[in-house]
């Protein structure tokens, strides 16, 4: 059996309507894949499954969730060492865990894209690219960044953020 790290896009299924939790966990469940458990209420899911490509499993869960939830979301999947292995890379382990964040990408960005993205960055704002993920440390400034509106899936493809708490956090989840 392997590990699984399964990151939603997003939660939000419409006007007043997220998932839960327990019922993202069930979906996964019902797909086959077990021993889900999910990190705090932001589409985060950790699951065992048999051996299998990224793409299979992530392709599994994003037909599973238009089955159970009526819609669309990306959902990126890191097995359980690329994720401790993305979380050991943190460039900006000397900011604040709420104000680091990763776009974990479904395809690597190029490292021209920290080009692109400089003219709407802060001063205190870092940005780096490892193994084609984003890592971006606010500085103390994550409401005020002009950086967030740009981080889009037309720009930048198929991604979604989180912060270091919540890397952290997963990883500690695989190693128990």
């Amino acid at each position: 059996m392997a590990v699984y790290v399964a990151l939603l896009h997003s939660v939000v299924l419409g006007a007043g309507r997220r998932v839960v939790m327990a019922d993202l966990k069930a979906m996964a469940e019902e797909l086959g894949f077990r021993n889900a458990r999910t990190l705090v209420a932001t589409g985060n899911l950790i699951f065992e499954s048999e051996t299998q490509t990224i793409a299979s499993i992530e392709a599994q869960l994003e037909a599973g969730f238009v089955k159970a939830f009526g819609k669309h979301v990306d959902i990126i999947v890191r097995d359980a060492k690329t994720w401790l292995k993305l979380a050991e890379g943190n460039p900006f382990v000397d900011g604040i865990g709420s104000e680091v964040a990763i776009r974990v990408m479904r395809q690597p960005l190029e490292p021209q894209i920290l080009e692109v993205l400089a003219k709407y960055r802060h001063s205190g704002e870092r940005m780096a690219i490892v193994d084609g993920d984003l890592w971006i440390d606010f500085g103390l400034k994550a409401s005020e960044t002009k950086l967030l509106p740009v981080l889009t899936t037309k720009r930048l493809g198929i991604g979604t953020m989180r912060n270091w708490n919540t890397v952290r956090g997963l990883a500690e989840m695989i190693d128990r």
